[in-house]
């Protein structure tokens, strides 16, 4: 199997010791404490859950200035997003070594990690607008990811932590949440050598089904992995649990068996473009994937990125950066011409005319209204899941 990144071997950093995370727990109650904002809770889900290997916790200020400006740690490591704590208010944790993390996203705010305090370091104004400006590619506060970036606060705490629990990811998605260890152990016991991954934060169409096809059988797929984002978005995304029943759904009824596995990850979008793209190959690679599908407009939002930067941008890598391979794809839509599904670049002598298209604004009009989509669009089973949605949201 691929090995993940980093290291020879994955290195959660989730207290899987029932013993010693009880010990643990019991040490909290004499630990300053900090509630945290949702980005650093997911931050630790994904250090807990091995995504982030070879990650120990969060990153300090020169790790963070390097990686935005550099994409890369002060050691050499290829790393494309900071990995941070950061909050606005230190007055409860000054001056301590060890602070217990709560979670601001499960009811009571009940301690996820436990982290060891090496440095407090406050962002001066002009460092924050260069990181923004190096992940985002913009400093544009109407950008949802920019907006949420800018607010989470001055100061920097740095420091190793181990993780206590997942959240809430784990008890409202029993049957998707997955960690990369659990991913890498049933990509092992399938026997699967050749895996592909597909990014989702939204429900899958025709076209989303037919490209992990495509990419599957262009580089000899065991099996594929879609493996969708189950945190936080941008107001007017599709919840998680109705993205996970569609695509299920999807699955059970288009693929043959026991090729796909449906799982997720508890993050919060960045919204981040190309060097978000650069992440999700990080931590597929650490779930055990050899191959992932980058699209058009891979992890953007609006018109802020090209739509194919968030694929150039792995040309510009070290050959040594990564050892996940990439999987360019272009917008798939549905040829009138050929009856089938086909990316666009493939077919340079079709017009907009030939192909079945529907804006996201028409699709959720229609579904709203009751109106079931074209079946070259949308397979009318994951459609009737997403026009129950629409209409509950309507009547609400």
């Amino acid at each position: 199997m691929i090995n993940p990144h980093g290291s020879a071997d994955l290195m959660p950093l989730y207290v899987s010791d029932q013993n010693e995370a009880k010990r643990l727990l019991e040490e909290v109650k004499s630990l300053p404490s900090l509630l945290v904002n949702s980005a650093v809770a997911a931050n630790a889900v994904m250090l807990g859950a091995g995504y982030f290997n070879p990650l120990k916790g969060y990153m300090n200020l020169a790790d963070t200035m390097s990686i935005a400006e550099d994409m890369k740690m002060k050691d050499g490591l290829f790393w494309p997003v900071p990995i941070v704590n950061r909050t606005n208010d230190i007055s409860s944790i000054e001056n301590a070594g060890r602070i217990a993390l709560l979670d601001p996203n499960v009811e009571g705010n009940p301690v996820i990690a436990i982290q060891d305090v090496e440095s407090i370091e406050t962002i001066k104004g002009d460092q924050l607008h260069t990181i923004t400006e190096k992940i985002f590619g913009t400093t544009d506060k109407d950008h949802p990811g920019v907006g949420t970036f800018l607010s989470q606060g001055k100061y920097l705490i740095a420091g190793p932590i181990q993780v206590l629990n997942y959240s809430y990811f784990d008890g409202e998605f029993p049957d998707t949440f997955r960690t990369a260890v659990q991913i890498r152990d049933d990509i092992a016991k399938k026997g699967w050598e050749t895996v592909v991954a597909f990014q989702t934060r939204n429900p899958m169409h025709r076209a989303h089904e037919e490209l992990c096809k495509m990419a599957s059988e262009a580089v000899n797929a065991d099996g594929i992995l879609i493996h969708m984002l189950l945190g936080k978005l941008k107001k007017g995304d599709i919840p998680a649990d109705v993205r996970d029943a569609a695509i299920r759904k999807m699955v059970e009824l288009y693929f043959p068996a026991d090729t796909v596995m449906v799982t997720g990850y508890g993050f919060d979008m960045l919204y981040a473009g190309p060097r978000e793209a650069l992440l999700h190959a990080v931590f597929r690679q650490n779930a055990g994937c050899t191959h992932l599908i980058v699209g058009r407009d891979h992890a953007g939002v609006g018109s802020y990125y090209g739509p194919f930067d968030a694929q150039t941008i792995f040309d510009s890598l070290p050959p040594d950066a990564l050892k996940i391979k990439i999987f360019n794809a272009d917008h798939t839509a549905y040829s009138k011409k050929l009856n089938k599904v086909v990316m666009m670049r493939d077919v340079p002598d079709h017009s907009q005319d030939d192909f079945v298209l529907l804006s996201g604004t028409k699709v959720r009009d229609m579904l709203a209204a009751g109106e079931d989509l074209p079946e070259e669009f949308a397979r009318p089973e994951v459609a009737h899941i997403l026009m129950a949605y629409y209409q509950s949201e309507a009547e609400a």
